[in-house]
């Protein structure tokens, strides 16, 4: 299963470039694309985005902009100009942020003539839950809020949202086939949680009707990465009816 606008993103969650690099050179940029994180960026910045870009990867940059409105502009236009596939902002930052962030992809990508990457909110962090959020005075369930943060992404124009796949049905049905809904805390069935509170399958979150699913220690901490991607898309083929694929 190859395909040049992969499903998964992999977790690049490393403290340094030469380890990214490195896991980078064992996977395939047919089967998947890449997730820069806080970590990897404040560690190697703008350089290893672009020596990504140049081995052919898809990168997500997941920095997650939150911050006032110009400012966060500036940081999606400078986020454009590194060529990124995706990249993301808090959706609780609120509107007049939200809409900056869209004019900043926007006025950068036409600046370059190049296609604009997709601009996604993150809604509700999957490490938070019910008592979590309780604790923060929002008494919606995970679920009501990030519909919620995610219907104010959608009215300011952005792409698609970054969500838990136990949502992903909910928002589907909610906000259409053509809105984009990324979900982290993907675990194969025989995976430990780790920090994730929730936590679904690759195969659940695609027919839960996720677009994108972030993949980090199932595939970088296992022995053979790629073997491990296969094996993931082995999964989701195995899941998906003849028909549909």
């Amino acid at each position: 299963m190859t395909s040049t606008n992969p499903r998964i993103f992999v977790a690049l969650d490393f403290a340094d470039e030469t380890r990214a690099l490195a896991l980078c050179d064992r996977l395939d940029p047919a089967r998947c694309g890449v997730k820069v994180g806080k970590e990897l960026f404040v560690t190697a910045g703008p350089p290893v985005v672009r020596a990504l870009v140049a081995r052919g990867f898809n990168v997500f940059l997941d920095l997650k902009f939150h911050d006032i409105p110009n400012t966060v502009a500036q940081a999606c236009a400078a986020a454009t100009r590194l060529r990124v596939f995706m990249l993301n902002v808090h959706a609780s930052g609120g509107r007049a942020m939200l809409e900056a962030a869209r004019c900043g992809v926007d006025e950068s990508a036409a600046t370059l003539d190049c296609a604009a990457p997709l601009l996604i909110a993150v809604t509700v962090l999957t490490s938070l839950d019910a008592q979590a959020l309780h604790e923060l005075h929002v008494d919606e369930s995970p679920a009501d809020h990030a519909l919620r943060l995610a219907r104010l992404s959608q009215q300011c124009g952005l792409d698609g949202v970054v969500c838990s796949a136990v949502e992903a049905s909910l928002l589907r049905s909610a906000l259409g086939s053509e809105f984009k809904l990324v979900t982290p805390g993907i675990r194969p069935a025989d995976s430990a949680r780790d920090d994730q509170a929730r936590v679904v399958t690759p195969a659940q979150a695609i027919a839960n009707g996720a677009d994108y699913l972030v993949i980090g220690r199932p595939i970088t901490a296992a022995a053979d990465p790629l073997a491990a991607l296969v094996a993931i898309h082995g999964s989701l083929d195995a899941s998906t009816p003849r028909g549909a694929r």
